[in-house]
């Protein structure tokens, strides 16, 4: 397994990573709304995304909480996926993290995607007290409905 590095990656021509503004929220939204994820705690404020001729086609935040972050709410506009925008993102998402990194994903496409950036699947129990009031309602589909949620920790920041 190859340990990835932000300078071994790059974005495609045009497109520029920036921190969001107050004018990229629509957009965010409705990413995160197509994407059926979480669309609990939108904030702009939190979210970097990825623009393209004008165009913003990638994006994701990082939630804080108390003594821990959370990557959520990653989303690839559908034609520019398998691009390494995702990746790029990601990778700049946990780097910029200052606090122990923690994330939730469904299915095992997606815990293989964040295990390449080194992150490990976690038991509900072993997050943080302030991160298992958010993850309640995910660990309890786990549990009565066989969803198939993987709560994730990133042992890079410590």
């Amino acid at each position: 397994m190859s340990l990835m590095k932000q300078h071994d990656l790059s974005l495609p021509t045009g497109c520029v990573l920036r921190k969001a503004t107050s004018a990229d929220k629509w957009s965010i939204i409705l990413s995160v709304f197509s994407a059926k994820l979480d669309p609990t705690q939108l904030r702009w404020q939190q979210f970097w995304v990825i623009e393209c001729h004008g165009e913003i086609v990638a994006c994701g935040q990082l939630r804080n909480f108390l003594k821990a972050q959370e990557l959520g709410s990653l989303v690839v506009a559908p034609g520019w996926r398998s691009r390494g925008l995702g990746t790029f993102l990601a990778q700049h998402l946990i780097n910029t993290a200052t606090q122990p990194l923690y994330l939730e994903c469904l299915g095992e496409q997606l815990a293989q995607f964040y295990s390449r950036f080194r992150f490990v699947p976690i038991s509900f129990e072993d997050l943080p007290r302030s991160l298992q009031g958010k993850f309640r309602l995910s660990e309890l589909g786990k549990k009565l409905i066989k969803i198939p949620v993987v709560f994730m920790y990133y042992p890079g920041h410590t």
